[in-house]
């Protein structure tokens, strides 16, 4: 069973205040005086937690349209800011992915756009880019090593490596790297061979966790192509690729760099459309079978993004036709992000993004997406772009109580005196 991050914060008080309390009496048992309590105003609230607030509020404040629009991250070509801009404010989505046509020159440039992009500064638009280096590039002066040499390196190169790459990254006003490849094949043939950091899960493992180190402090980083795009040699562009590994051969390979990513801080994981067919018969953006193995097996919290969604329709296999149910079916399983690199006229590949948003607010009403699970994918996104706008306080101004404080107060006690509190 999935957990939302409000549960998981919960779960985590509640250990740390059972530790607390066993180590007070053990400390009272070997005579070590206890520490003084905190002190609080007589009849003063607890203070709440503003970034907290700060999003519950917005979330409670939203329509289902809002909800599912600003679960949407798109592409829009060109150099106009303002064309990519209208976009997203008409229909409120979360966030745009800076592709090559997008890329005027250099970091600097490409800064001026990005930092156009956002009509609230208090909760800018996420931006994204495919920065991983070599053939895989949309900044072009990145000249720091790419896989091709990592493989063969120590991994602190690989961190050196993505500290000078996730520099520029934020020098061109991009959040978030998809820059980390976390596959990992044998088969020299294979299609993502030559973006793979290590010759060997373990060896993967290692360089794609020092990426990570990396890039901290600089970009947002993410990990791909879960669960593997490693287990088949096909392009998963034109393609559903295919594997028959079980469960603990993956377990023993594939996951193991994911997991060392994971691990090491990654805030985002990106869902490749995979299909293992001893573990799930839908591609792996689509099952909640996979989404259930990342969050509760390998213990992930951040936020999950799908791979470019309009690869499931050029895979031309007829159940992935309908980019309508692809989306729903997306969400459906616990994606907290769809990405979709549109071309100039979306129409062209099936999207009316008006539409879409409309066909997945129906999907709220008639019981297929539930809100609920919504509103938690709602809470991871809309906290990435909360931290980045560096603003807190509540949506709302929710008076004294989201501070701690009351007009009541009329004295400081010790925490937990609660006798010589009025009633």
């Amino acid at each position: 069973m999935r957990r939302g991050p409000r549960r998981l914060i919960r779960a985590t008080a509640l250990t740390l205040a059972l530790a607390l309390t066993t180590t007070g009496c053990a400390a009272a048992q070997a005579g070590i005086p206890e520490p003084v309590e905190p002190t609080r105003l007589v009849g003063a609230p607890v203070a709440l937690d503003a970034r907290e607030v700060y999003l519950d509020q917005r979330i409670a404040a939203m329509s289902i349209e809002q909800k599912v629009a600003a679960l949407i991250m798109v592409h829009v070509p060109g150099t106009d800011p303002g064309r990519i801009r209208a976009l997203v404010d008409a229909h409120g989505f979360a966030g745009v992915i800076v592709m090559g046509d997008n890329v005027g020159g250099p970091a600097a440039t490409v800064s001026a756009l990005t930092r156009a992009l956002s009509s609230e500064p208090g909760l800018p638009v996420l931006t994204a880019i495919d920065q991983e280096g070599g053939d895989v590039r949309r900044l072009r002066e990145d000249d720091a090593a790419s896989a091709r040499t990592l493989r063969g390196a120590p991994p602190a190169a690989a961190e050196q490596a993505f500290r000078e790459r996730s520099a520029l990254v934020a020098e061109a006003g991009v959040l978030i790297n998809f820059g980390i490849v976390a596959d990992v094949t044998p088969d020299r043939s294979s299609f993502i061979r030559s973006r793979t950091l290590g010759e060997t899960p373990a060896a993967a493992a290692e360089r794609v966790a020092a990426a990570v180190r990396g890039e901290a402090g600089n970009a947002l980083s993410t990990l791909k192509h879960f669960p593997g795009h490693g287990a088949s040699p096909d392009d998963s562009h034109v393609s559903i690729p295919q594997s028959s590994i079980s469960i603990d051969e993956w377990r023993s390979t594939h996951a193991v760099p994911f997991r060392a990513g994971i691990e090491a801080g990654a805030p985002l994981v990106m869902m490749g459309h995979l299909e293992f067919s001893q573990i799930s018969d839908l591609p792996a953006s689509l099952s909640p079978v996979w989404i259930d193995l990342l969050r509760d097996e390998l213990g992930f919290d951040g936020v999950i993004v799908t791979d470019d969604m309009l690869m499931l329709q050029r895979s031309r296999v007829a159940d992935y036709a309908d980019p309508v149910q692809n989306a729903v079916r997306a969400l459906a399983a616990g994606n907290d992000l769809l990405l979709y690199v549109l071309p100039g006229d979306p129409g062209t590949v099936g999207i009316d993004p008006g539409g879409l948003v409309a066909e997945l607010a129906a999907a709220v009403a008639d019981g297929r997406l539930d809100e609920a699970a919504l509103d938690d994918s709602l809470h991871r996104v809309l906290g990435l772009r909360r931290d980045a706008s560096g603003e807190s306080g509540p949506f709302i101004d929710c008076g004294a109580k989201c501070w701690g404080e009351s007009p009541r107060a009329i004295d400081r006690v010790p925490e937990g005196d609660d006798e010589s509190v009025a009633g």
